[in-house]
């Protein structure tokens, strides 16, 4: 297995299946059984370094994620104050207009209304979207740092 590939898609599930089985609190260790006669000697380092840097990678990919998301929440903050604050404005600009009765109020509602709905998507991403990332982010730096070992079945039970 060369250090600078992916893990096989079917290995990484079942490692990821397996550790988030685990408490948060464990610790991981991967044992990996060859039913094969132990290859190069540096076998165990290409498949640690494998496992590391292929979980490394997909940690900086969600930690990269996670900072773009809270980007589009910043932005979509200022554009849903800045909505909320004209909407705002602007409804309370229509008491000053001629007796409009059912429909002014209905305008106004409306505005008030339209404006803290351009706040959902903003509210959603500071609320809720961003712990879920961060704890992928985490989870991943876990499987990143846990030690590697390959166990062949030539050898005896006894010996590592």
């Amino acid at each position: 297995m060369d250090a600078q590939r992916d893990l096989d898609p079917n290995a990484e599930e079942f490692i990821r299946a397996w550790a988030s089985d685990a408490s948060t609190s464990a610790s991981l260790a991967l044992l990996v059984h060859v039913e094969d006669p132990p290859g190069a000697p540096d076998e165990a380092n290409i498949l640690r370094e494998a496992v590391h840097q292929n979980f490394c990678r997909k940690a900086e990919s969600t930690r990269r994620r996670l900072r773009a998301l809270l980007q589009r929440g910043r932005i979509s903050l200022v554009i849903g104050l800045l909505f909320l604050a004209a909407t705002s404005w602007l409804a309370n600009m229509i008491p000053g207009m001629a007796d409009g009765g059912d429909f002014r109020f209905i305008l106004q509602e409306s505005l008030i209304i339209g404006g803290w709905v351009a706040m959902w998507r903003p509210m959603e991403v500071f609320l809720y979207d961003w712990w879920p990332i961060r704890q992928e982010a985490k989870f991943q730096d876990r499987l990143a740092a846990m030690p590697v070992q390959i166990r062949y079945a030539s050898r005896t039970a006894g010996s590592r």
